[in-house]
């Protein structure tokens, strides 16, 4: 016998809103483009990511902890308007 199991690990990350740990799958990558937020679902845009839970409530408290700049290593203030607006329309598509 190796060791080795079958199943393979799945990369976890960490929702910059709740701290809470959750595969990458369930998070969706937030990168800065310019001065604003904008939502990475394939992951494939360049630059700093973070993690956050798909929800409105991880989104307001990244918002109100300052979690972005700090995370994405920005200079100043974040708009997070525009990413407020797709998870909105997500929740919606979403029953």
């Amino acid at each position: 016998m190796s060791g080795r199991t079958q199943a393979r690990a799945c990369p976890e990350r960490t929702c910059v809103g709740c701290r809470e740990r959750a595969a990458k799958s369930d998070l969706l990558r937030i990168v800065a483009v310019g001065d604003a937020c904008v939502p990475d679902p394939r992951g494939t845009l360049p630059g700093r990511g973070a993690y956050v839970h798909p929800a409105v409530v991880c989104l307001d408290q990244a918002v109100r902890r300052r979690a972005f700049p700090r995370a994405l290593r920005s200079a100043g203030p974040l708009d997070t308007e525009g990413l407020r607006n797709a998870l909105a329309v997500q929740a919606v598509a979403t029953p």
